[in-house]
């Protein structure tokens, strides 16, 4: 049997991993600046969370929801607590994808529509409603382009308006920074009007947190940086530092029914302490404010480089904009240079998604070999 080819695959062979350093199978060592997709939050093979997951898988590392796991309470309690959320309630799921399309399936269950708003170059997932708010049309099949989706500019209040005042509309999906988009975000007056449209209308907002949550762009969640409340949040990636879990928080104001919402490995014991994990290293060595030191020592750097256009995103959620398309540019830097960065939708971004704990030093590393592939 073969593999269904579906990945186009860089010439390296990960076998080993320690803080952003990556080691291949023939000992080459890589500096990883973009974390699996932004999924490597607090380092790899973390000495904490390594233990805490060691010491679980030794005690019990699955059962399902029909029975008590306490470890789901306490995840609930810190996840709350650390980001401010004390106002949610936690569904545990799986993934990124699996996340949005609870969270779609809330907004329809919650006002009896069934049609979403949703934004050019906003990604999702890969699921069915969750792929059809996605701006890809390459990875939307038939199946999928049954659902009622409107895709309109981001930052557009106008045509947002226009849709939303048609009555039909159940959830609006929007990222506070687009990941694979290219770095793109609402405008905070963009944000706040569309939180007021969505009240007034009874809609629901679902704030899309599943690549800048925990931490990424300097405040626990991106919409923090808007002042604003959604109905429902979605997580995944940083939250579980490469073990599978996502979830969705979801408003006080939202009734729960037994059977709405189900998963067979959602909030299994060894996802709630890899989560636990990284709330703890989050906590304890202080990272969100990192993300940001760190963020804004980066956008120095970059203004020394002529190449660079601008740079796009917030704290350790960045993309670096050229006049060309950095497809290449990116080889150079895994084969060079040995250093692993991200394309984005845009051709002319290069995304960083580093470990949370990264240190000026890396930045400054990181900067030396991308001058010598300019």
């Amino acid at each position: 049997m073969n593999l269904f080819d579906v990945y186009p695959l860089y010439d390296v062979t990960p076998v080993s991993a320690k803080g952003i350093v990556v080691t291949d199978d023939k000992g080459q060592e890589y500096l990883d600046f973009y974390g699996g997709h932004a999924v490597i939050s607090i380092g790899h093979a973390h000495p904490h969370y390594v233990k805490r997951l060691k010491d679980q898988l030794d005690k019990i590392g699955f059962y399902s929801n029909a029975v008590q796991n306490p470890l789901q309470v306490q995840l609930a309690n810190k996840l709350g607590v650390l980001s401010s959320c004390e106002d949610y309630n936690l569904f545990l799921c799986n993934s990124g994808a699996e996340a949005n399309e609870n969270a779609l399936k809330m907004a329809s269950f919650q006002t009896g529509k069934s049609r979403i708003i949703a934004f050019k170059n906003g990604f999702h997932g890969r699921t069915s409603a969750a792929v059809a708010a996605t701006d890809n049309l390459a990875i939307n099949a038939p199946l999928n382009k049954q659902q009622k989706v409107t895709i309109i500019p981001l930052n557009d209040i106008d045509s947002f308006r226009i849709e939303i005042e048609k009555g039909d509309v159940c959830g609006v999906i929007i990222e506070a920074i687009q990941g694979v988009g290219g770095l793109d975000e609402p405008t905070t007056s963009f944000y706040q009007e569309i939180a007021q449209c969505c009240k007034a209308h009874n809609v629901v907002l679902i704030a899309d947190e599943v690549q800048s949550g925990f931490g990424r762009s300097g405040k626990f969640f991106g919409f923090q940086h808007h002042n604003i409340t959604p109905a429902v949040i979605s997580i995944a990636k940083g939250m579980g530092n490469g073990f599978p879990v996502g979830g969705v928080l979801i408003h006080k104001s939202i009734e729960a029914k037994y059977g709405m919402l189900g998963t067979t490995f959602g909030g299994n014991h060894l996802a709630c302490v890899a989560t636990m994990a990284v709330l703890e290293v989050l906590e304890k060595d202080n990272l969100i404010a990192n993300a940001k030191t760190l963020g804004d020592y980066f956008n120095k750097k970059a203004a020394e480089i002529p190449q660079v256009k601008r740079v796009k995103g917030r704290g350790l959620m960045l993309g670096l904009e050229f006049d060309f398309e950095v497809s290449e540019l990116r080889k150079k830097l895994i084969y060079n240079q040995k250093l692993f960065t991200g394309g984005a939708k845009d051709k002319h971004v290069l995304r960083i998604l580093p470990a949370l704990n990264i240190t000026k030093a890396h930045i400054d590393t990181f900067f030396n070999a991308l001058k010598l592939e300019l």
